[in-house]
């Protein structure tokens, strides 16, 4: 007996740590596109043309760690895409797991695999050879 509630423990917590990965790499894509519409604001934000005192208007306020800090509009810019590209390859490389890790759960709770979650996107030439 004692033997069969092991069992059941270690299955529960297994299942348990599964989907907690799972969970934790959802939130993880959330909070990163939060940081990407945040970057896009700001980027957005940089290259309007904005009536700016005197001397001020190539700078650009910019909060590093609790500071503000004066830095030029176009290493602001530098900076703002580069975060932004480091981002969008840290979403596409959740995203690209996230699968792999649901199919594990699923297989861990005795369910079958999800049908047409690894479809991927037609691309611009394969649009081209079905248009008539």
């Amino acid at each position: 007996m004692a033997r069969s509630v092991d069992f059941v423990l270690n299955y529960l917590q297994e299942l348990e740590e599964l989907a907690e990965d799972v969970l934790t790499d959802k939130q993880t894509i959330v909070d990163l596109n939060k940081r990407c519409n945040a970057n896009r604001m700001a980027l957005t934000a940089i290259n309007k043309k904005v009536t700016a005192p005197p001397g001020s208007a190539d700078k650009a306020w910019v909060n590093f760690g609790g500071m503000f800090i004066k830095v030029s509009k176009e290493s602001t810019k530098a900076m703002l895409a580069e975060d932004q590209k480091e981002l969008e390859n840290n979403i596409k490389d959740l995203r690209t797991k996230l699968p792999a890790k649901v199919n594990k759960l699923r297989d861990a709770e005795g369910k079958e695999e999800l049908k047409g979650f690894n479809l991927a996107p037609i691309d611009a030439a394969d649009m081209k050879k079905l248009k008539i």
